[in-house]
C-alpha cells in the first residue's frame, strides 16, 4: 500500500520519549491547543491536510493478541500528517516554517536533533517513520487549495441561481461577468499530481459510489443551510 493518493501523503512517525520529560511536552500541547495564534506558521502551511501529535504512555498501547508490552519503558510520541507534494517537500517547508515549533513539539523526543540543520532532522524522521498500511484519502485530487477554491465557485454558482431567479437578462449577465471574473482562479481543473500512483487509479474505482452518495448529501445540507 501506498502512503501517496493523488495529490495527498500520509506520514506517521512514532518516537520514544523520555517518561520523565512528557509531561513538559503535555503542558506545551496543551498550550498550543489554548494559544492556536503561535501556530501560526503551522496553519499558514496551505500544503497541510492536518498535523497531530499524540503522546502514548505504556500502559495505553492497544492488546491486538500480542499480549501486554510490558517491556515498554518509554512513551512515545505518534506524528500523523496527510499533506501535498513530496516529502522533502513537507519537511523543507515544516522547519522553515516553524523550527522552533517542531523543537517544543519533539521537546521530550529521544535523541532528536532540532530542526534546524535540516539534513539531521530528515534523517530523524526517516529512521523513525512508519510505513502507511491503510490509507484513506476522500479527495485525492486535489489539494487543500483546490477544495477552498471548488467551495467558492459551489457558492458563486448558489449565488447565482438565486439571482437568475429574479433578476432581468440584462441584470443577470452583470451578475455573471463579475462572479467569473471573481472566480475566475478558481475555475482550473484540479486533476492528479504527479506523485499519483496505482492504488490512487483502484482506490477512484472502488470509492465512486460513495463519492456520488457524498456529493448529494452535502448538496442537500447546504441547501437547507446556505449560510452555514
Amino acid at each position: 500500500m501506498s502512503n501517496i493518493a493523488g495529490k495527498a501523503y500520509a506520514m506517521n512517525v512514532v518516537t520514544p520519549s523520555h517518561p520523565w520529560l512528557t509531561w513538559v511536552n503535555r503542558l506545551l500541547f496543551l498550550a498550543a491547543r489554548g494559544l492556536p495564534a503561535r501556530l501560526g506558521g503551522l496553519l499558514g502551511l496551505s500544503i497541510i491536510h492536518f498535523a497531530r501529535w499524540v503522546i502514548i504512555r505504556p500502559q495505553d498501547w492497544p492488546d491486538l493478541g500480542q499480549g501486554r508490552q510490558d517491556q515498554i519503558r518509554n512513551d512515545y510520541v505518534l506524528f500523523c500528517s496527510n499533506f501535498n507534494g513530496t516529502w522533502d517537500q513537507y519537511i523543507d517547508a515544516f522547519s522553515d516554517g516553524i523550527p522552533s515549533g517542531l523543537d517544543a513539539f519533539w521537546y521530550s523526543a529521544t535523541k532528536y536533533p532540532q530542526s534546524i540543520p535540516i539534513t539531521g532532522f530528515k534523517n530523524y524522521i526517516t529512521h523513525n517513520q512508519i510505513a502507511t498500511d491503510y490509507y484513506y484519502n476522500a479527495t485525492p485530487g486535489s489539494a487543500q487549495r483546490d477544495i477552498k477554491a471548488a467551495l467558492r465557485v459551489y457558492d458563486t454558482v448558489l449565488d447565482l441561481e438565486k439571482r437568475h431567479a429574479d433578476a432581468s437578462p440584462e441584470a443577470f449577465a452583470e451578475h455573471w461577468k463579475e462572479a467569473m471574473y471573481r472566480v475566475q482562479s478558481d475555475l482550473g481543473e484540479p486533476g492528479f499530481g504527479p506523485v499519483a500512483s496505482l492504488d490512487t487509479e483502484r482506490a477512484d474505482i472502488n470509492r465512486h459510489a460513495f463519492v456520488r452518495q457524498a456529493q448529494a448529501a452535502f448538496a442537500s445540507e447546504r441547501k437547507a443551510k446556505p449560510d452555514a
